[in-house]
Formats: C-alpha cells, sequence, structure tokens
C-alpha cells in the first residue's frame, strides 16, 4: 500500500515527469541503468493502478526516451574454419588445464560462469551426465561462486565420450580442488574469466572479432541446425536458452528431449573429430553418421 503523501504525489505524475527523470540519466551515457529505471517506474505506476491511486500508467509512454543499448556480439568462426580451430588447439603450449578447458568447453558449449564455476559433484561420468546446479554453494572469498546455470533451473548436459575422456584428464590434475578449472596459483580459487578468451588470443585469433569462448556456443548450434537431425526444440533446450513463452517455460522439465540430446552431444563430438581432418559440413556428415 501507499503512504498518504506518496498517493498525493503519484496522483500528480504525469509522462513528461517521468520521461524528464529518465532522460536525465540516459543523458549521462548511462543508457542500461536508465532502461531498468524506466522498468521500476513502469512497476510502480503498475501498481498504483491496480490500487485505484491513479487511472492510467504514465510510465506507459516512455518509448524513445532512452537510447537502446546495442546488443552484445559474441564473434564466432564459421564452421569451416573448424579444422584452423581444431589444429591450434591441439598446438597451444600454455598451461595444459587450460588446454583442456578450451577443449572440453567446445564440447559442451556452456557458458563462462557455468563452466569455471564447476565442481566434482555435479558430474556422474559413469552415466555420462554433467548437472549444471541452479545454484551453487558459495565459496568464502570467491566472487560470484554460487553462479550456476544462468537460466535459474538445473540444466543437464549429456557427456560424450570425448568429454569423458577430458574430465578424467582434468581430474588427474584438478581432482583434490574445490573448483574443476582451479586457477594457477590457488586449489581453492576458480581460473579468471578471462582464461579461455586469453588461450583464445595466444593461438592467434582476434576475440573481439573472431572469435570469443561464448562463439563455441553459436558454431555448435549453427552445426546442430544444419545437420537437421534434431527438432528445434530439442537444440534450444540443450542450448539452454530462455524460453519466451511463460506458460510452457513453466512445465519445461531438465530432462525435456534427453535422448535426443544425449545423441546430439556425441554426434557434435564425433563431428569436432571428423574435422581434424579436413572441413565437413553438417549436413553431410549427418548422412552417413550412426550414433555408435
Amino acid at each position: 500500500m501507499f503512504s498518504p503523501r506518496l498517493v498525493r504525489w503519484i496522483s500528480q505524475v504525469e509522462t513528461r515527469h517521468l520521461a524528464q527523470l529518465v532522460k536525465a540519466i540516459d543523458d549521462k551515457g548511462v543508457h542500461d541503468v536508465a532502461g531498468r529505471v524506466r522498468q521500476h517506474l513502469t512497476k510502480i505506476m503498475r501498481h498504483a493502478v491496480q490500487q485505484g491511486v491513479i487511472k492510467y500508467n504514465p510510465a506507459y509512454d516512455l518509448d524513445g526516451v532512452v537510447t537502446p543499448v546495442a546488443t552484445q556480439h559474441h564473434p564466432a568462426l564459421p564452421l569451416k574454419r573448424l579444422p584452423e580451430l581444431l589444429e591450434k588447439m591441439d598446438n597451444y603450449k600454455g598451461r595444459m588445464l587450460t588446454r583442456l578447458a578450451l577443449e572440453l568447453n567446445l564440447h559442451v558449449f556452456l557458458r563462462s560462469s557455468e563452466l569455471r564455476f564447476a565442481r566434482w559433484d555435479e558430474f556422474n561420468l559413469k552415466a555420462h551426465i554433467w548437472s549444471v546446479p541452479a545454484k551453487r554453494e558459495s565459496v568464502n572469498g570467491v566472487r560470484f561462486s554460487a553462479h550456476g546455470a544462468k537460466m535459474k533451473d538445473e540444466h543437464l548436459v549429456p557427456l560424450s565420450r570425448q568429454a569423458v575422456a577430458l574430465l578424467k584428464q582434468i581430474q588427474a590434475i584438478s581432482g583434490e580442488s574445490v573448483f574443476v578449472f582451479p586457477g594457477a596459483h590457488t586449489l581453492n580459487k576458480p581460473m579468471s574469466e578471462n582464461t579461455i578468451n586469453k588461450a583464445l588470443r595466444v593461438i592467434g585469433y582476434d576475440t573481439q572479432t573472431e572469435i570469443c569462448g561464448h562463439g563455441f556456443r553459436t558454431m555448435a548450434c549453427s552445426a546442430l541446425n544444419e545437420s537437421g537431425r534434431w527438432s528445434k526444440d530439442a537444440i534450444e533446450r540443450q542450448m539452454s536458452h530462455k524460453e519466451r513463452n511463460g506458460v510452457r517455460a513453466a512445465y519445461v522439465h531438465k530432462a525435456e528431449h534427453l535422448e535426443a540430446r544425449i545423441e546430439m552431444m556425441q554426434w557434435w563430438s564425433d563431428y569436432l573429430d571428423v574435422n581434424r581432418e579436413g572441413y565437413v559440413a553438417p549436413y553431410i556428415y549427418a548422412r552417413s553418421y550412426t550414433a555408435g
């Protein structure tokens, strides 16, 4: 409920007042902040309408006041450059754990925080499954260590034979650590958020224009779609993209399309192996592929 004083203030507010407030913030160059302020004002005024304080939401007519924020671009290589990428990754001369993280990330195409904050108890290597929790246990002194799956729901990642083999190599190095991918100087802190991109720069890529760690997701998504083997829903579920249909989102289960996703992840790893010998288009490889 609104206090009597606030009720009087809200009842006098017009769109122009809110526009002046939001524009003053936007003019400072913090367009994302201005956008969030607009959202909060809209919610407050909507509540006022619902409480009978005002008859119309004055925040509804603020289009054009906030400068649009450019969508962040995650560069990715065209699939025809996969053989080149794989060769460069094989020849990486830096820290072994960094190379293995780079390789695993290409196979599982997870987001940065989902990968670097991973804990060993999330894995069942015998069952070939990685369960990324909605929220992880926080580690003292490690910022954002509680971050789990970005969509705030447990995310299942079927592990291919190749991914399991990589994880066993990783386990031999970091099995005693709190994190699957500890930093270079301590087992109690994860690798830096810049580790993957730094490694890509070391092997010769511009992470602003050619490829970044997030670009692995784009490449995998492109190949899976081009293969024609799986439905868009199955691919979107494995990519852990946000469900745009709010009603459907409430009923989507973590294991939806799991059988197809198990085959999908093995296909992707096998596709990577085939491309070590030279580029093969996804739809061509899909024609002759037999899951083994």
